[in-house]
């Protein structure tokens, strides 16, 4: 997972791991920022989100450039994911 992120990062690319609950991706991603020197701020999901709240919320993170772990994306309405996919 480490060499995959890292990766990613050279390229200026994002990740996202996925797998089953308790299995550490949260940690690892926390623990990867802070070994890169970057932000880490978890989100945790749910279902009473909306497109604008996830705007300022996007909005932050790209003007300090931390980077962001969704914990329980799996619960944001369908309607909120297909407006912030664009």
């Amino acid at each position: 997972c480490y060499r995959t992120l890292m990766g990613a990062l050279h390229l200026s690319l994002g990740g996202a791991p996925e797998g089953p609950a308790g299995t550490g991706k949260t940690e690892t991603v926390k623990d990867l920022s802070k070994a890169v020197a970057k932000q880490c701020v978890v989100f945790n999901c749910s279902d009473g989100l909306d497109y604008l709240a996830m705007a300022k919320f996007f909005k932050g993170l790209a003007s300090c450039g931390a980077w962001a772990c969704f914990d329980e994306f799996n619960r944001i309405n369908i309607e909120v994911l297909s407006v912030i996919a664009q």
